[in-house]
């Protein structure tokens, strides 16, 4: 008998030892839980303090015309102007990009051909592959989600669970619900999705590999998802520098270049 109660004790140590290591833990530091209306302009706050923006790594498309990866250079210099340029093998520059809230200009190297025109959508979904605005593209390959709508309001839900903070705002307009997920610790929004009222994610993007750059939490690692469109857009960082002096761009069409106006 007493070789069955200890066999008993042994089994039931080891089980909430099992099920103790399946639960998340608490977040464990010292740490200050702040109030949805000090969160969100603590996020915006880091948002705004990224004034220029230079990253080098990889970025691969993936859509229903287009499935492609190539090594790129961004430079960004808010509030208004973002440089990139591709490389592909063996570094040889394939296209460079300079786009602002009112124009752009393409320049494809292979065919020595410039495009210019104004940045509505169609001309920025046939540079980038992608449907996004030209606000979509700086905040996604800066990883940050722009809040400056949810200022002054309150939002429809708000949680902290474990070591995620959770904003809900519901649009009564448009019947789209906007969430995000926040990390408690660096303040780096790890997750937002726009869902329709049906519970139909539509656009996703997710946010990882967190360094902490001028004292803003930046993702070396992000991916977003248009998912009506069936579009991807995965972005990985080697390098980033911020808010350095030397930051510029340095973008000229060659003299002979050809010009299409777009």
């Amino acid at each position: 008998m007493r070789k069955l109660v200890l066999s008993l004790w042994i089994i039931i140590s080891l089980s909430e030892l099992i099920i103790t290591g399946c639960v998340p833990s608490q977040p464990t530091d010292e740490i200050e839980v702040l109030s949805s209306d000090r969160l969100i302009n603590r996020l915006e706050a880091n948002r705004r303090r990224i004034r220029n923006f230079e990253g080098q790594g990889t970025i691969t498309v993936n859509s229903s015309t287009l499935q492609t990866s190539a090594t790129f250079r961004v430079v960004m210099i808010k509030p208004d102007s973002v440089y990139i340029t591709f490389f592909g093998p063996f570094g040889i520059e394939l296209a460079q990009a300079v786009v602002t809230n009112s124009g752009f200009i393409f320049y494809d190297a292979l065919q020595n051909t410039a495009y210019t025109g104004e940045s509505d959508s169609d001309a920025l979904q046939n540079i980038f592959r992608i449907n996004l605005s030209f606000s979509d593209i700086v905040d996604a390959f800066t990883g940050s989600v722009n809040l400056s709508p949810n200022l002054y309001k309150s939002p429809d839900k708000f949680e902290v669970i474990y070591d995620k903070y959770i904003l809900t705002y519901i649009n009564p307009e448009s019947g789209l619900t906007s969430v995000y997920k926040i990390d408690v610790r660096r303040l780096g929004i790890t997750e937002y999705s726009l869902q329709s009222g049906d519970g139909i994610i539509n656009f996703e993007g997710k946010y990882s590999d967190f360094q902490i750059v001028e004292n803003v939490a930046i993702p070396y690692k992000i991916t977003i998802m248009n998912k009506g469109d069936n579009q991807k857009i995965d972005v990985e960082y080697r390098k980033i520098n911020v808010n350095k002096k030397d930051i510029a761009i340095d973008f000229k069409i060659p003299d002979d270049a050809t010009i299409v106006k777009w």
